[in-house]
């Protein structure tokens, strides 16, 4: 181990015994080429900055319609109870409003076009995440 530690260290010693020996318009071109490096990453960087917050506006974006969608349901659900309440007359017979509600959301989340919609945010999502770490 010591012996490929003080291999490698004799490596190293020799490159940068060449950067000082280079001419220094060698040393001008690599001091360039690793400005346009830094250059480019830091726009990747930006560019990756700004994709984030653009999928984080869309996640609270997103989270605000769903809780807006649940509290529509509940309500529905609600005015729903009430109407058969006044339809039949008889509280007895009817589901309590916890339970309606809950019976009311998995009928809504298991609705076909919402699974699509879902389906289709989560795709979405996916292709942003891969293009987040392509950039």
């Amino acid at each position: 181990e010591v012996q490929r530690l003080n291999q490698q260290l004799e490596e190293k010693n020799g490159e940068i015994q060449q950067m000082i020996n280079q001419p220094p318009y060698e040393k001008e071109r690599e001091i360039l080429r690793l400005q346009k490096s830094l250059a480019e990453r830091e726009k990747a960087q930006a560019t990756s900055d700004v994709l984030c917050r653009s999928l984080t506006d869309e996640t609270h974006q997103l989270q605000r319609k769903l809780a807006s969608t649940a509290e529509m349901c509940q309500h529905l659900a609600k005015c729903l109870e009430e109407k058969q309440r006044k339809e039949k007359g008889n509280s007895d017979d009817q589901i309590p409003t916890e339970r309606s509600n809950q019976v009311f959301l998995l009928l809504l989340y298991n609705e076909p076009s919402l699974q699509a919609l879902i389906c289709n945010l989560q795709d979405e999502n996916r292709m942003l995440k891969q293009k987040v770490a392509h950039v």
